[in-house]
């Protein structure tokens, strides 16, 4: 068999978003609520797996050893660290009564014109807390609907500025599984990630804003019963170091063992068994994307092993007109992303599939990491707060009785974080990698 990279590299890859996303779109025919999670992502990946590694030996290439090799790359162990660590923090932080207190600060300082754009920012503020879109829908969608219904206002217009809202603040978070995917794929750090997202998302956020306040119209907000401001020093705490330049790990520690002591000293029956518990809870949650993150370290290492990563590297080369300037580059990553998500409609999975080969791209075409790791995030999040099969306008219809397709239009925010990007994708001289950057760069890690 010949050398040479080519497309039956990608076969492996493509088998497992077949799998994904085939038995996502039967499902939502057959109308079962969440179709595209009834068959999991850790299983759709096995036939994949078995047939990378089969192709791998075909070649005369040690196929168990690059699969294991790929499992237990240290970029893929540390990934999964943080994971554990992010949702035992989450549930720790959610269960002494931190999300409520949140959402209860946050609506009680709606004025009545603002409605709208409150709701949007309130969105944004708990999922950036929380690091959770799901949950902030979850959490705020109800209070929004109690308002559009009072002030007579369009339920998809109110819904969707909480759907964008979350996505903006998930986007941002810094415990949120989209950033340490994206951030551990391109070894980067969280603060640089968290700057260059910054930079971008938040004239996006500025302008959904100031839209949804011309939209809008004048309602008065009733805000959730009163918690403590204590409850939310643990997320604005874990926020202060990461943006500081703390070790990720560290401060996941510290935000599990400050919360935790909160917990103790506020939480009526809070003890240590009841904190314990909770960390385990918290594993418990974060299972399904730490198993994936490892078996697609595996499956990133087959294909890599293949000539997978290179054939698409060269492909999207020629498709920019042989240019190997940063843009084509940046070009090539948005569209990896945003073209992944469509596939697998879930946002952390399209960042951990097309992850490694974000990298490569990145590498030849002189885009710093940092700016790579925010457009992996970024494009991914752009899909998924527009598709209508993916989860998180699918949570918000069911609870508000919407169409999918209705809302899709209204997540304002969505749409023009994509033109901003593009915009600053466009902007000349702007995300190219210092030298500094691309001397420390590799290609060879999933």
């Amino acid at each position: 068999m010949s050398d040479r990279p080519g497309a039956i590299a990608l076969t492996p890859l493509l088998l497992f978003l077949t799998l994904f996303l085939g038995a996502g779109v039967y499902y939502t025919v057959l109308g079962t609520e969440l179709g595209f999670y009834q068959l999991r992502a850790p299983v759709a990946i096995l036939p994949a797996l078995a047939l990378g590694a089969w192709l791998t030996w075909r070649r005369g290439l040690p196929a168990l050893d690059t699969l294991l090799g790929g499992m237990g790359h240290p970029n893929v162990m540390l990934m999964c660290l943080v994971f554990l660590l992010a949702g035992a923090f989450a549930t720790v932080s959610r269960q002494i009564g931190a999300v409520d207190a949140v959402v209860a600060l946050g609506l009680g300082l709606l004025p009545a014109p603002l409605v709208l754009p409150g709701l949007f920012l309130v969105a944004g503020f708990v999922a950036l807390a929380v690091g959770t879109s799901m949950g902030t829908i979850a959490a705020v969608t109800p209070i929004a609907l109690g308002v559009a219904e009072a002030a007579g206002m369009d339920r998809a217009l109110v819904v969707g500025a909480v759907v964008g809202g979350a996505m903006f603040g998930d986007n941002l978070s810094i415990i949120s599984d989209t950033t340490i995917a994206a951030t551990r794929s391109q070894g980067v750090g969280m603060r640089d990630k968290f700057r260059e997202n910054f930079r971008i998302a938040v004239p996006a956020a500025l302008a959904t804003a100031a839209l949804l306040a011309v939209l809008g119209q004048s309602a008065e907000v009733q805000a959730p019963a009163a918690a403590s401001p204590w409850l939310a020093v643990p997320y604005l705490l874990v926020l202060g170091l990461a943006v500081a330049g703390v070790n990720v790990v560290l401060v996941l520690g510290i935000g599990i063992a400050f919360a935790g002591l909160l917990g103790f000293a506020m939480a009526p029956g809070y003890d240590l068994p009841q904190l314990a518990g909770d960390i385990w809870l918290g594993y418990e949650g974060m299972v399904e994307i730490t198993l994936l993150s490892i078996l697609i370290g595996g499956l990133a290492a087959l294909t890599r092993a293949l000539g997978g990563l290179d054939w698409i590297a060269a492909t999207i080369a020629r498709m920019a007109g042989a240019r190997t300037g940063r843009r084509a580059g940046e070009l090539g990553i948005a569209t990896l992303a945003a073209g992944t998500d469509a596939l697998t409609a879930n946002n952390t999975v399209a960042i951990l599939v097309s992850g490694p080969l974000a990298r490569d791209i990145a590498v030849r075409h002189a885009v710093a990491p940092r700016r790579a790791a925010s457009l992996l995030d970024i494009f991914a999040c752009v899909l998924q707060g527009v598709l209508p099969y993916g989860a998180q306008i699918l949570l918000a219809a069911s609870l508000a009785a919407l169409s999918p397709l209705q809302l899709a239009g209204r997540i304002h925010y969505c749409w023009i974080l994509a033109l901003v990007a593009l915009g600053f994708i466009l902007w000349p001289g702007r995300g190219r990698a210092r030298p500094v950057e691309l001397a420390g760069a590799t290609v060879d890690s999933p």
